[in-house]
């Protein structure tokens, strides 16, 4: 019988190390749960009896169990179609696998404890495809990752810091927070602009209407007749406007797709989005909410990793794919190797200029006491609360904003439409 030499993890949180005797790879692990304990690696002793060939297998071996859903995720794979979760489904698994881990359960238990509990067909085969890897000893984090999407480069982090500290409960509770807030943060920023955006649909609308529609049939009349006025500029360029959508609108649409096609081709250049990020940074009211939702990002992000046991410069690495803004992104890849020369992480983000002062000095006062964590959490909420009051004040200014601009707008049009009527008034009076 084969001998697998083991690295695990007890009830109590403890590493243990030793040799066990099974038929194969899955009854080892099979064997390692009854006893209570969590594979971390498990490897097969060189040399050890293996069983012979076409034999039978131990009963509740479970080989065939696992070919289905093996099977159904390869096919995906092949067509490009591998099962995706919602960041919200995928919060509630991390969660329900925490708590089921805080109550005692081994990892394989509680896998298996969450895919009995998973809704739908897509969370379903992920968990089996998670279960039949952990259960040939695959680490979670290694399995995750080789899965690929939903799991990210944050969750294959968190759960590889899990892993190595020990504390698998408590981190993946702080991931499920940490995905919780995120979400949270898309929908503020939904709700912020879906106001300004219905206001600027009405906007385009109404310009359409009035240019295309109602000034063509107000002044065709006075065209026909021979009135003898010359168009006030403003009319002629509404006219002309006009006769120009309605004999070459095919091609403005044709354009505004080709347009909209080079912009994201152009956009994809790693080179032109820094420029496109870097203008967003500096665009009022836009730039500083981006650069608010970074910080709060990295700050709680950052805060999390380091508590859960990781490095500060692997931590850094999963922090700047969080971002979201190519410019901030390069800051912190930039942060990342002053910190790897052995300078100090606060030192760096001051320098590059895209951190607001007072991150920098929570960032160094955490260092020099020993509890860069701490300090990082209990400043994510003050940062969370300054996304809030930029969301605040986005949504204030954006609407007033937008008014003026459709009332400039509406002007102009209407402007087109009288001076002609005054001119005719004038010339008739006289």
């Amino acid at each position: 019988m084969p001998s697998f030499r083991h690295q695990s993890l007890d009830s109590n949180g403890a590493v243990v190390t030793g040799v066990i005797s099974a038929s194969d790879r899955p009854a080892a692990i099979r064997q390692l749960a009854g006893r209570g304990q969590s594979p971390l690696s498990l490897a097969e002793v060189e040399g050890s009896a293996k069983p012979a060939a076409g034999g039978s297998p131990r009963a509740g071996a479970g080989v065939d169990r696992s070919s289905r859903p093996r099977a159904s995720f390869e096919l995906g794979r092949l067509f490009g179609r591998t099962p995706r979760l919602r960041r919200t489904e995928l919060a509630s698994l991390i969660r329900e696998l925490a708590t089921a881990l805080e109550a005692g359960l081994p990892l394989m238990q509680s896998l298996r404890t969450v895919r009995r509990q998973s809704s739908g067909h897509a969370q379903s085969l992920i968990l089996d495809r998670l279960i039949e890897r952990v259960e040939a000893g695959q680490p979670l984090h290694e399995a995750m990752e080789e899965h690929g999407p939903p799991f990210d480069d944050m969750v294959i982090g968190m759960v590889r810091a899990a892993d190595a500290s020990g504390r698998m409960p408590e981190v993946l509770h702080q991931l499920a927070d940490l995905l919780e807030r995120s979400i949270e943060l898309r929908r503020d920023l939904l709700g912020a602009t879906i106001y300004p955006m219905i206001v600027a649909s009405l906007i385009a609308m109404s310009i359409v209407v009035l240019v295309t529609f109602i000034l063509p049939n107000l002044m065709k009349p006075l065209i026909e007749t021979g009135t003898k006025i010359t168009m006030p500029w403003p009319t002629r360029f509404l006219l002309g406007l006009a006769d120009f959508v309605g004999a070459w609108w095919w091609a403005i649409v044709l354009g505004a797709i080709g347009a909209v096609l080079l912009w994201r081709w152009w956009v994809a250049q790693p080179g032109n989005r820094a420029i496109v990020h870097g203008a967003l940074l500096r665009t009022p009211l836009i730039g500083p909410l981006v650069r608010d939702v970074a910080v709060a990002r990295f700050t709680r992000t950052l805060g999390t990793l380091v508590s859960a046991g990781l490095q500060i410069i692997p931590a850094l690495r999963i922090v700047r794919d969080t971002l979201g803004n190519v410019v901030l992104m390069q800051a912190i890849d930039e942060v990342g190797e002053r910190v790897a020369t052995g300078q100090s992480l606060a030192e760096p983000l001051e320098r590059c200029g895209h951190f607001p002062p007072i991150l920098v000095q929570i960032v160094s006062i955490g260092e020099r006491s020993g509890r860069l964590e701490t300090m990082l959490l209990h400043a994510a909420g003050a940062f969370d609360r300054q996304v809030k009051s930029s969301i605040t004040v986005l949504t204030k200014a954006l609407p007033p904003i937008l008014l003026v601009i459709m009332a400039v707008l509406a002007g102009f049009v209407l402007l087109g439409i009288l001076l002609p009527l005054t001119e005719i008034q004038t010339a008739m009076g006289s």
